[in-house]
C-alpha cells in the first residue's frame, strides 16, 4: 500500500449541520493523509445562527463518516475566543500537522499562525452546500435532505433539528 501524502492533516468547520460539500472535502483530506482531524469550532451553546451543540455536531460527523467508511479521523472540539493569538496558540496545542485545508480568510490566518501550512480545498458547489443555505430551507419549509448525507438528515430529525430550526431568529 502507497504512503499516504501527508501523515496528519486538519479540517476545521462548524458543521451546522455537516453537509456534502464538508463530505467531499474529509474524504479529499482523508484520502491524502494518515490521520485527519476535524476540529468541530463554534459556541458551546446553541444559538440561531449555531442550533446544534458540540455533542450533536460530533454525533453527526460519527454517523456520516461512519456511512461513508471513512476510518482515519478524530473529531475534537475548539470554542470561538474572537481573539486571533489565543485562537492560533489553542490550534497549536491540539498537534504538530503538515496541512490544514481551509477556504475562510480568517482560520487560514490564524493556522499560518500557529505554523500550520494551509491548503485551500475545493468548492463543491458552494452556494448550495452552505449550512446557512440549509437551515433559511429548513426554515423556510424547503427540500434539504439531497444537500446532507443520508445519516445526518436521519439524526437532524430525531433530535428534532428542523423544529428547533424553525423556532429560532431568522438569520442575517
Amino acid at each position: 500500500m502507497a504512503r499516504k501524502k501527508f501523515v496528519n492533516a486538519l479540517f476545521i468547520g462548524r458543521f451546522q449541520p455537516l453537509h456534502d460539500g464538508h463530505m467531499e472535502v474529509i474524504r479529499d483530506a482523508a484520502g491524502s493523509s494518515d490521520k485527519l482531524t476535524i476540529i468541530i469550532a463554534g459556541p458551546g451553546k446553541p444559538d440561531a445562527r449555531n442550533p446544534f451543540s458540540f455533542s450533536e455536531r460530533k454525533r453527526m460527523i460519527k454517523l456520516a463518516l461512519s456511512s461513508a467508511k471513512i476510518k482515519n479521523y478524530v473529531v475534537r472540539e475548539l470554542r470561538d475566543v474572537n481573539a486571533d493569538k489565543r485562537w492560533s496558540a489553542a490550534i497549536a496545542r491540539l498537534g504538530r500537522f503538515d496541512i490544514a485545508y481551509s477556504r475562510n480568510p480568517w482560520t487560514s490566518r490564524c493556522l499560518k499562525a500557529a505554523g500550520i501550512p494551509v491548503a485551500k480545498h475545493k468548492f463543491y458547489a458552494r452556494y448550495k452546500n452552505c449550512g446557512r443555505a440549509i437551515r433559511e430551507r429548513i426554515m423556510h419549509r424547503k427540500s434539504w435532505s439531497t444537500l446532507v448525507p443520508p445519516a445526518v438528515y436521519k439524526y437532524v430529525q430525531k433530535i428534532n433539528g428542523e423544529k428547533r430550526i424553525r423556532g429560532s431568529l431568522p438569520e442575517k
